[in-house]
This record gives C-alpha cells, sequence and structure tokens, in this order.
C-alpha cells in the first residue's frame, strides 16, 4: 500500500498530476481541493495517497491532508460511490461542508453535485450518518517548507476556516498578491476585496 508521496511535481492538469519521487514519476488522481493548495510546477509536496489495483489498472489518488483522504475512503464504502465520484464530492465540498450535508439531511446540496441523483444522495445519508457522526476535523497540514508557500498556504488556510470556498479564495489571492505581503496583509485585502 502506498500511503504517502513526497516528491516535485512535473506536471498538473486537473484531476492529474505527475509526481516525480527520487526520480520516479507517480501519475496520479486528485481532487479540485487538492489542486487548489498545491504549490507551482517544480515544487515540493507531501501527498496522502490511497492506491487501488484492479485486474486491468492500478490508480493512485492523492489528496492534499489526511482529512480529505480519510474522507474518500469512507465515500468509497458506500454502495455505487466508485473513486470518480469520490473526487468530484471532494472537488466540490470540503470534508467539513459534506459531513454537516449528512448530518442534516441536506439531499439538496448533494443533488447539486455532477452523478448524484436522488437514490444516490440518500443512499449517502443513509450508510454515512453513523460512519460519519465521530468526524473530527484536523488542521490543514502545511507540506513545503518554502517561505512564501507558508504564508499564502496561512492565508488560505485561515479564509477557508472562516467558511470562503477554495476556489474563491485561491482566485482572490493570485489577484491580489504581489509577492511581498504577508499572510495577515494577505487576509485583510482578501476581506476587503468584498469578492470571496
Amino acid at each position: 500500500m502506498i500511503g504517502q508521496l513526497r516528491g516535485i511535481i512535473l506536471e498538473k492538469q486537473a484531476p492529474n498530476l505527475l509526481l516525480d519521487v527520487n526520480g520516479v514519476g507517480y501519475e496520479i488522481d486528485a481532487p479540485m481541493s487538492t489542486f487548489y493548495r498545491l504549490p507551482e510546477v517544480g515544487q515540493e509536496i507531501i501527498l496522502h495517497t490511497h492506491f487501488v489495483v484492479r485486474e486491468d489498472a492500478h490508480h493512485l489518488y492523492g489528496f492534499y491532508s489526511r482529512e480529505e483522504r480519510q474522507l474518500f475512503r469512507i465515500l468509497l464504502k458506500v454502495n455505487g460511490v466508485g473513486p470518480r465520484l469520490g473526487l468530484t464530492i471532494l472537488s466540490r465540498m470540503n470534508p467539513d461542508e459534506f459531513v454537516r450535508c449528512v448530518a442534516n439531511h441536506d439531499t439538496n446540496s448533494l443533488l447539486s453535485l455532477p452523478g448524484i441523483g436522488q437514490k444516490t444522495a440518500e443512499r449517502l445519508m443513509i450508510e454515512l450518518r453513523d460512519r460519519l457522526a465521530d468526524w473530527q476535523s484536523t488542521p490543514i497540514q502545511v507540506v513545503s517548507n518554502h517561505p512564501r508557500h507558508v504564508i499564502l498556504q496561512d492565508a488560505i488556510s485561515a479564509l477557508v476556516a472562516l467558511g470562503y470556498k477554495p476556489v474563491d479564495v485561491t482566485r482572490t489571492i493570485k489577484r491580489i498578491d504581489d509577492g511581498e505581503l504577508s499572510s495577515e496583509e494577505i487576509i485583510r485585502r482578501a476581506l476587503q476585496a468584498g469578492v470571496l
């Protein structure tokens, strides 16, 4: 079982990325929530992985946080939910949002996701209610020591924790960051921008 990879990003074309780990290139599928947090090509990253072996193929799925991987593994245990649908769910909702949907029996939010119909939404609610009852969030882990990446990740984490969507946060930060701002200043300007 491959549980974690640390390497240099060679290519990233959502939902696929190529990671160089000591000269070996691993092709990895990842949800958009992970892509929003990836550093630039050429930078180092640690990904938590889930390895699926089938008769016709081997697939490696990568996640920025253990929390995302944990929810992905839980989703795969639901009848009718495969890796592709699991990635779709994680691309549109962070784990805490998904857990809240299940806890509040919010089928409408699930029905808004591509590939989820009424039966699948109901199945997710029924099968996951007990499994997610004790869900505990874990802090987002900064996995690069590059100073600029750490500053940007701190700002992204803080804004996501305030309830903003990762895609909106990333877009706003790319627009306002000049490469010199502190994480506190990025957060302040992002909130002032009012486009989150």
